[in-house]
């Protein structure tokens, strides 16, 4: 059975380095030392998802661990097994018992499996162990090409089942994964540009622009009466989306898959706030009361299949005329096909006055790369900014152990204290995460020696961020969406912090 320890270490290593071919050397040692029914885990893991998804375990849980043992015993499998029995204890005394499974699996673990263990549920275990350096660290270990690695990941849609074949049947197993109606496959990624003049100029002078919805992501399959819809990260949602259904039913078509967006709308047509449509993906049960009080519309954006055809390879502006012929107007995005920056900024302001998030430009002769970040998709979107106030900093692993890294941020509650908004260590350059280190250790507020230092609230940072969204998870009920840092304000004192109330602003009315 493989040793949590080998991950732990093989973390450790990929964290330590920036070097590509030393990240994909240390990960293909450990998935060619691991037992095969390990190997689906490892590669979950390392890419820093579980196989279960969510199992409730969050930062609050983690905040005060049992010291850690001197000799390493956990295997793979049986912290599998333990993540899994966590995600299904429910009912009376459930937080209880997550909390005894949790505090036994840490007892249990060595300093260094403690720290692999706390980045992985704590979601911090992001380290560039994804498709690209992933693949060809399976390509190494089992043998095969780096490049069918990356094809049967985009057509299979998860690279733990892409290696767990690789292991098993070699390059004829990964042969297997082609576009099929019904296994949803990884969608396609956009990058960003920074208007829409920079969109054009990188996409070659022309481009098609679409309104950019902030719903839900779903991927939608259909053979015969029979259809599948799926989210960005390939959760099955069909049961959850009954109206969606009947829609996607209503097409004159036998066999589809298309991507799109699923959003709740207001009653004149502007967007509900994000949170509104995903808490229709998170209900399981009493589907029918959900929809009559909050239905969704959904809006097709592309096409990579239409009764018995792929079109995957085919270029975007094939793939409109495909998605036109066979999808009604109102299920559509908005699109505007041009050459001139004055007409892509006025659709682009348009956009924002409908209350959409911004516009996505696509190249007229790009594919469909499926599971990929294509620069033939780049996204246009105003960036929101807000002087947050650091109340406390956690200490970074990897490349950055010995570093205080990731911050708390907290906006001014009007009576001279802060409300705590989310964290980030996004944006933060080698640079900045000395000076940080410095400065907060400075200004900390207690002993510096625990995962996370509290310091007297006088920093101020600024702030990039994407929305505002109702989280239950923080005092102030809201959190930051995609916050990231963009530079620190020597010239703001904390008194100058802007406020919960401007915060929640943002959420609209």
């Amino acid at each position: 059975m493989t040793n949590l320890a080998d991950v732990a270490a093989a973390s450790q290593a990929v964290g330590a380095t920036s070097s590509r071919l030393a990240k994909a050397a240390a990960l293909a040692a450990v998935l060619r030392g691991a037992d095969e029914p390990d190997v689906p885990i490892i590669v979950a893991w390392l890419s820093g998802e579980l196989p279960q998804r969510q199992i409730g375990v969050g930062w609050a849980a983690l905040r005060s661990l049992p010291e850690p043992t001197g000799s390493a015993t956990l295997t793979v499998a049986g912290v599998d097994e333990t993540f899994s029995a966590i995600g299904d204890t429910s009912g009376a005394g459930s937080q209880a018992r997550r909390a005894e499974l949790l505090s036994a699996l840490f007892s249990a673990a060595t300093s260094s499996e403690q720290d692999f263990l706390r980045r992985l549920l704590g979601g911090e275990l992001r380290q560039g162990a994804l498709l690209g350096v992933m693949a060809e660290a399976i390509s190494s270990a089992f043998g095969v090409p780096a490049v069918e690695v990356r094809r049967a990941a985009m057509l299979g849609g998860a690279l733990p089942a892409v290696a767990a074949a690789a292991r098993h049947g070699g390059l004829g197993a990964l042969a297997e994964f082609a576009l099929r109606v019904g296994r949803p496959v990884g969608p396609m990624l956009a990058q960003t540009a920074t208007s829409v003049g920079d969109a054009l100029e990188r996409l070659g002078g022309e481009a098609i622009f679409e309104t950019k919805l902030d719903g839900a992501r779903i991927q939608i399959h259909r053979d015969g009466s029979e259809v599948g819809l799926f989210t960005r990260t390939l959760e099955d949602v069909t049961a959850r989306l009954p109206e969606v259904v009947e829609a996607v039913r209503a097409l004159p078509v036998s066999s589809l898959v298309a991507d799109g967006e699923a959003i709740a709308l207001r009653t004149d047509g502007r967007p509900e706030r994000f949170q509104v449509t995903a808490s229709r993906f998170g209900r399981r049960t009493n589907v029918d009361t959900a929809r009559t009080e909050t239905p969704l519309q959904a809006f097709i954006f592309d096409v990579l299949h239409i009764d018995g055809v792929d079109l995957l390879d085919s270029p975007t502006t094939e793939r409109l005329d495909a998605l036109d012929r066979v999808v009604p107007e109102a299920m559509r995005v908005r699109r505007l096909r041009t050459d001139d920056i004055a007409a892509a900024e006025q659709f682009l302001r348009d956009t924002l006055a409908a209350g959409h998030e911004g516009v996505m430009a696509k190249s007229l002769g790009s594919s469909y790369e499926a599971g990929r970040r294509g620069a033939g998709w780049l996204k246009v979107k105003p960036v929101h900014t807000l002087d947050l106030v650091v109340l406390a900093v956690e200490w970074g692993s990897g490349r950055r152990k010995g570093k205080l890294s990731n911050i708390h941020l907290g906006a001014a509650d009007g009576n001279g204290g802060y409300v705590m908004l989310g964290k980030t260590f996004k944006g933060l350059t080698d640079e900045l995460l000395a000076w940080q280190t410095a400065r907060f250790l400075d200004l900390a507020d207690g002993p510096t020696d625990g995962y996370v230092v509290h310091v007297r609230p006088e920093q101020v940072v600024e702030i990039a961020f994407d929305g505002v969204q109702i989280s239950k998870r923080y005092p102030g009920g809201v959190a930051l969406r995609f916050a990231r840092v963009l530079r620190y304000r020597e010239d703001k004192t904390a008194a100058e912090a802007d406020t919960i109330e401007t915060v929640r602003a943002f959420l609209g009315d």
